[in-house]
Parts: C-alpha cells; structure tokens; sequence
C-alpha cells in the first residue's frame, strides 16, 4: 500500500481550503482553487451580466466575482448567489465560498473570488451612521464602525508592533515589568488633576502616574522597571493631544549619574520602536498615511530649556507666559529649528526650572534653580517627561514642603527613602502622542481605541 502523500509544513489541503476559514492577506500565497472567505461588505458593484463584492476581513480586501445567469432569451435570471448580493447591505458579515484565480488584471491584489455560494451570517442595517466626511465626534460615536478603516486598523497594528518592540528592548536588557496599583490613598502629580472616587469608607484617587510606585521598586532593589498601563488626569482641557484618561509608558532605572542615563535609555528605546514600526509597517504606512517612518539617529539633539527659548525669541517668537515653562508654539518652534539645523525630528528640552518641576524631581548641585529633568519634543510636540529623582530623603522632604506639600500626606512615599535607596531616575510617556505624531494625525483621538474627555464617557 503507497504512503500517505506529505501535504508539507505549513501546506493547505483542498478540503481545508473549501471548510475552514482563510484570511484575504494570505489568500495570494495560494494556489488556485477552492476557498471559503469571511468578512465585511465593502461595496457591491450590480451590473447587468456581471456582480462585483469587495470583501473585506480584519487582514485585507479582497474582489468576489459572480457572473449573472442568463435564461435562452439572453434574460437575467434570479438566483442565488446572485439575489442575495442584489440585497447586500455595506457592512454586512457574509461568508463564502468559491475558485480563487491569480489574475494581473485585478486591480486588488491581483486575485479575485469566482462565487459559489454566499451565507449572510449578519445583516447590516442599510442606513449607516457615518460617512468619510464626517466630523471625528460623529465618528467617536460610532466608533466600531470607524475601526474597519484600514487605515484605523493598521494604526493598532504599529501600536502593537511598537509596544512590542519596547517590551523587547526592556526584556533583553533586563528590566522588570510591573503593573502598579491605579488607586491611590494620595496624589502622585498635582491634586487638582485628581479624580475622586468613593473607596468604602473613606476615598481614593485614580493615579496620575505610577511614579510613587515605580520609585518604590527602585528602594526595594528591583533596579530597572518598566510599565505600559493607564493613566488619569482631571484636566479639562479640549485639545488634540490631551485626554482624562491615556496610556502611559514608564520606566525607571537605578544607580545612574544624572538625567543623560535616562535620556540615553530613551533614544534606545524610541530607535528600537520606531526600527521595528518601519521594518513591518513602513509601507503601509506610506500607502494608508503618505508618510515616510524615519528612524531617528543618535544622538538626539539636547538643548537647555534657556537656550531653546532664546533660539525661539530669534526666530521672531517670544513664549507668552507668566512662569518659566515652554508653550505648544515654543515647542513647535524649536522642532523646526532641529529640523532645520540637525534634520532631527526629535529634541530633548533639558534642565527646566525647579519652579516648574515636581518636587521629586532632583536639583543642579550648585544652581538650586534648575533640574536635572527633560522633556522629548517630537515632531513639535512634547510626548514624555524625564528626570533623575532626588534620592536623599532630607531634601525631598525639604522640596515637598517648598511645593506646599504636607509631608504627613505623603508619609507612605517618603518611607521609601529612609531605609537606603540608589540613585534613580526614570521616565513617563503618552503612548498615543507618539503614534499621533508619527502617522501625522491631527489628534490622539484617531490613535486611541476609545477616547476620553471632558465630554465624553462613551463608547
């Protein structure tokens, strides 16, 4: 009796093909013959001899063919698959099945679907509720049916690849992921950003930042941290990079010199991501965006926030402010000053005013009136804060209670500093910023799965 034939690793057979499900991304690396297809209505074309169904699943799109029926008189005849793609609604999940044909003329990837039989699995209903004009609000509201966007699809895809590519880089390196707690008995930034919430019998506030407890792990001898969680602010504010609640990427290191440790950590990290993001989705990306991934070399420019604010004055803007911070137009300013100058899309701002920073935030030895801190500037705007930490429990102490703080409220976190603790510093940053300014989006609300704001709760 003759063996069995060896289908090979990795080879579908043709029963296979025909009874179980294949994603259109992989459907060109198959040979010609019966598939079984599922996805979303896209559009239907319902000419006289000929159907046309775009076809699209979570992966691609791909083009269904069904050839009218015609009776001895040269009359379309009405049957099915044909009737029931006559009544296809846009948005409806059909599955079907059908001959796969290689075909250069095929405008979408070279393939088509001759049909055999179609199943609607889920009917859409035919009005739909948002339109590629209509305004972002309208599409949040709507906001699955906003997703089957290809182009909203592939910005979840380097969201991944991104994340991916950091988690990586911490792993091999050996850092050590946490997930911090996201109720907190006190604030860790400032109390007029806090959310309140009832907590039993007393109250709680949602975290700001895993900042407390990411330094904690450094007094505990964890060494070097990483977190990807989220993050609550209370701020009101309605513009295209600020949200009520966001995903925050952190890490923290011990034993360093100064803030250029951190700095140094983070170009690694930004590289890794951004190397990984173009590797896989560069293409796409200048498809779906028409924009061009750069990697960005290293090292990043450096520039102290006195110096950049001066470079800004030259170029004929003076920052508007009554404190020593930098302003949006400041920010964008000096990125296109780096652009310019170093054909840099990134700037690190350094050595900002103690009047401005946190409290834990450490001090120049000599000039108590500046950090050792920083801001990332990308593509004209700021994404992260960093910052070697003060260590030394005597002057945090001191730098609490300059801030106004009452050190009794923050007793739990400066235990941390009474039993020994390296020298730390670390960094926090809004994962949507970085992929708004990346793909060049107007607001984090397109790069954020579902949005929130002063206004808006849900979806």
């Amino acid at each position: 009796m003759p063996a069995a034939p060896d289908l090979g690793a990795g080879r579908t057979s043709t029963l296979e093909r025909v009874t179980s499900r294949v994603l259109i991304k992989n459907l060109s690396a198959l040979d010609d013959g019966p598939v079984t297809v599922s996805g979303w209505v896209d559009t239907v074309r319902d000419q006289k001899k000929v159907q046309f169904v775009v076809l699209r699943d979570e992966s691609g799109a791909v083009q269904l063919v069904n050839p009218r029926t015609t009776d001895a008189e040269g009359l379309v005849v009405a049957d099915e698959p044909a009737t029931s793609i006559s009544g296809l609604a846009q948005g409806t999940f059909v599955t079907v099945t059908g001959q796969l044909k290689h075909d250069e003329r095929v405008k979408l990837g070279g393939i088509e679907i001759k049909l055999a039989t179609l199943t609607v699995v889920s009917a859409a209903i035919p009005e739909t509720p948002i339109a590629a004009d209509s305004s972002l609000d309208k599409r949040m509201d709507w906001r699955f049916l906003d997703l089957r966007n290809p182009k909203q699809n592939l910005i979840f895809r380097i969201q991944t690849t991104f994340e991916h590519a950091l988690r990586t880089y911490w792993i091999e390196h050996d850092f050590i992921e946490l997930h911090t707690p996201k109720l907190m008995a006190s604030a860790s930034e400032s109390r007029a950003e806090l959310f309140e919430v009832g907590y039993f019998e007393t109250k709680a506030y949602l975290a700001q930042s895993p900042q407390f407890f990411k330094q904690m792990a450094q007094s505990a001898g964890f060494g070097k941290i990483f977190e990807v969680g989220p993050a609550f602010r209370a701020d009101p504010s309605f513009t295209s990079r600020h949200a009520t609640e966001f995903t925050s990427v952190d890490s923290e290191i011990s034993w360093i010199d100064s803030h250029e440790d951190v700095m140094q950590l983070h170009e690694d990290l930004m590289v890794a991501g951004f190397t990984a993001v173009k590797a896989k989705h560069g293409d796409e990306v200048k498809a779906l965006f028409d924009v061009e991934v750069t990697v960005p070399a290293q090292p990043f420019p450096r520039i102290p926030l006195a110096e950049a604010k001066e470079i800004v004055k030259s170029r004929g803007y003076e920052v508007p402010r009554d404190d020593d911070d930098m302003d949006p137009e400041g920010e964008r300013q000096i990125a296109a000053y780096v652009l310019e100058k170093f054909g840099h899309e990134f700037v690190f701002l350094t050595d900002y005013a103690s009047s401005i920073r946190p409290f834990y935030h450490m001090r120049h030895e000599g000039d108590e009136s500046i950090t050792k801190s920083y801001d990332l500037i990308f593509n004209g705007t700021e994404i992260s804060t960093g910052a070697q930490r003060e260590h030394r429990i005597e002057v945090l102490e001191a730098q609490a209670v300059e801030k106004g703080l009452d050190p009794a409220e923050i007793e739990g976190y400066l235990d941390f500093f009474r039993y020994g603790v390296p020298s730390h510093g670390g960094f926090g940053m809004g994962l949507a910023r970085v992929l708004m300014l990346m793909l060049h989006q107007a607001s984090i609300r397109e790069v954020t799965y579902l949005f929130r704001g002063p206004t808006r709760l849900e979806p």
